[in-house]
């Protein structure tokens, strides 16, 4: 445990920031996961809804510093052209 005052204020930030940081990349997480899902099950509408769902978190996750917006654009580009792929089911 830090004794210095300017540290121990120090930690408390890192506390602060790791909780929001944490928090973003699971949200990140779970958006990713919802669309990987839709399109390994060849869902093509709930892959669609998760995309639109997933990009402005990826977005968010850029503003707050948490993902490069490379990274950011990287996935959006993967998941897109992996939603492109399902073949919509035979009716």
């Amino acid at each position: 445990m830090p004794i210095i005052k300017s540290s121990i204020k120090d930690l408390r930030r890192t506390a602060r920031r790791s909780a929001v940081n944490r928090a973003a990349k699971g949200k990140l997480r779970s958006a990713l996961k919802k669309v990987r899902t839709a399109v390994a099950e060849n869902q093509l509408e709930p892959g669609r809804q998760a995309l639109a769902a997933a990009t402005p978190v990826l977005d968010r996750a850029v503003t707050k510093g948490v993902l490069h917006k490379n990274a950011a654009a990287r996935h959006k580009s993967r998941l897109t052209r992996q939603l492109n792929k399902v073949t919509p089911p035979a009716s």
